[in-house]
């Protein structure tokens, strides 16, 4: 009986650490703002997105894709439609830059983007 206790304790301690270990510090809501500095994209682009246990979510956003280490690098793609970007960039506190470069039918395009924690 008090190993199969003693199992369930380490299973719970093992449980609420690992659970600790995957939140990121830069989880919550961040404002994003994409700026077109090459091509004939639209000039600027901006949304929200959510950032949980390291990954980054758009709730409208299907083929949305992305991820933030522990130390802030960012790395996102998007596809919808005929339309596709990609970037990568780096969160500090609450806030963030980067570049990003993709495409819109048959034209490419490229710039920077920013964000900001909300």
């Amino acid at each position: 009986m008090k190993l199969v206790r003693w199992m369930a304790i380490v299973g719970c301690l093992l449980v609420v650490n690992s659970g600790a270990q995957a939140r990121s510090s830069y989880d919550g809501a961040w404002d994003l703002v994409f700026v077109t500095q090459k091509g004939t994209c639209d000039q600027s682009y901006s949304f929200s997105v959510n950032i949980s246990d390291g990954i980054v979510t758009h709730p409208n956003l299907v083929k949305f894709r992305g991820n933030v280490t522990r130390s802030g690098a960012v790395r996102a793609s998007v596809t919808v439609h005929d339309k596709y970007a990609s970037g990568v960039g780096r969160l500090s506190g609450d806030a963030g830059q980067g570049r990003w470069s993709g495409y819109s039918g048959s034209a490419r395009c490229s710039g920077y983007w920013t964000a900001r924690r909300n």
